[in-house]
């Protein structure tokens, strides 16, 4: 018997259950029938943050970043290309924090753009500041659990 892991799908929050042998098979989501992965990070909010961090099997990496910023719109393109090459091992996901200020405290993020790797739930690295594609995939397959 295969290991199954828990995806949470991008688009209608549903939890799916992916054999981990077929997660590179571009699976699709058993509620709403879309690909559960497309090569783009995710949004989340105070509505879905919870459950993507708390329910996927896989990392999820996080961007804490605001439209103002400046560094966050310059590293926005590297976090895209980073995820396309990270998924499906890893999901990506933006948090803006002015739209989303309670999640911004809640997790004491004190500078944009900040990364933060969550994994069953908890946060278990934090990286400040912007970076480029090579630097945010070597940062997160360092920090990748076991």
């Amino acid at each position: 018997m295969s290991e199954s892991l828990h995806i949470v799908c991008p688009y209608c929050d549903a939890v799916n259950r992916i054999p981990a042998a077929r997660l590179n098979e571009q699976p699709k989501c058993g509620k709403c029938h879309r690909q559960l992965f497309d090569s783009h990070p995710i949004e989340l909010g105070g509505t879905n943050f919870q459950k993507h961090v708390s329910r996927n099997d896989i990392p999820v990496v996080v961007d804490f970043w605001a439209p103002w910023c400046g560094p966050c719109k310059m590293m926005a393109p590297a976090f895209e290309q980073a995820a396309a090459q990270l998924e499906p091992r890893v999901r990506l996901a933006k948090v803006n924090t002015e739209a989303e200020q309670m999640l911004g405290a809640q997790y004491g993020i004190r500078s944009i753009p900040t990364l933060a790797m969550f994994h069953g739930g908890r946060e278990i690295a934090r990286q400040p500041g912007a970076m480029g594609a090579a630097d945010i995939i070597r940062w997160v397959n360092g920090n990748i659990p076991g």
